[in-house]
């Protein structure tokens, strides 16, 4: 079995994988200086979003010779990116996040459409609870500029959680108590592929790191009309 088919069917049975040495040293190193760099006014900067508005050139993530072939295993040929979100969690900007899962996506503009609801607005852009036969045909790769362990406030997952479709509060504790907990420790310049409908969590760091991620959400699909994705952004111009 080649790497791209053992990962496709890690994400089948798990819903997530850890894939190390996606990003080089000198490449870490530019995407560090790049957000320490990037002036947001009144945002916080430790949590970016609309993040291709941000950074333009974090499109070109999904076109490294390591990450291209992430990306296909995961949502097939032609797959593209349609959000961007930074996380910068460390002892300055400490938060938790409970168990959940993403359900939501950033669209072009809110209109009717069988399916989806109800609506938000984040950072001016509109967002919809998507039917879990979208969800299910997206990932999100989580690139780590940070060494992630025990102290850093690491992902936590529920491994296969994701076959489940959407659940409620008391059917997400009962998956938790009955397949249990992994936490997501991930070496600086590794990649974390995780399906929006897996159940997962984080705490808050209990050290003195960083946690700094660039989360990209990828599909491989348009949405049903009259709905559009928000951005899209492909990995193979």
């Amino acid at each position: 079995m080649n790497a791209t088919a053992s990962l496709a069917e890690r994400l089948e049975r798990d819903g997530y994988a850890i894939v190390p040495g996606v990003l080089s040293g000198a490449q870490v190193e530019h995407w560090r200086a790049a957000f320490a760099a990037c002036d947001q006014g009144d945002q916080a900067s430790h949590a970016f979003r609309d993040l291709f508005k941000v950074i333009p050139e974090v499109g070109g993530l999904l076109r490294l010779s390591a990450a291209a072939p992430l990306l296909d295993a995961a949502v097939g040929p032609g797959g593209f990116a349609v959000r961007g979100l930074f996380f910068d969690k460390s002892a300055d900007a400490n938060w938790f996040v409970g168990w959940h899962q993403d359900l939501t996506i950033a669209v072009r503009e809110k209109c009717a459409a069988p399916g989806f609801g109800p609506w938000s607005v984040k950072a001016g852009v509109p967002h919809v609870k998507a039917p879990a036969s979208v969800l299910e045909g997206m990932i999100a790769l989580r690139f780590h500029l940070d060494d992630c362990g025990a102290d850093n406030g690491p992902l936590r997952v529920v491994p296969g959680s994701h076959r489940r479709g959407c659940l409620d509060a008391g059917a997400a504790l009962e998956l938790r108590k009955e397949h249990g907990e992994v936490a997501c420790h991930v070496p600086r310049g590794g990649v974390v592929l995780m399906r929006p409908l897996l159940l997962h969590a984080s705490s808050r760091t209990a050290g003195e790191g960083r946690r700094r991620v660039i989360h990209l959400e990828c599909a491989s699909k348009p949405l049903p009309p009259p709905l559009a994705w928000h951005e899209t952004v492909y990995a193979h111009d």
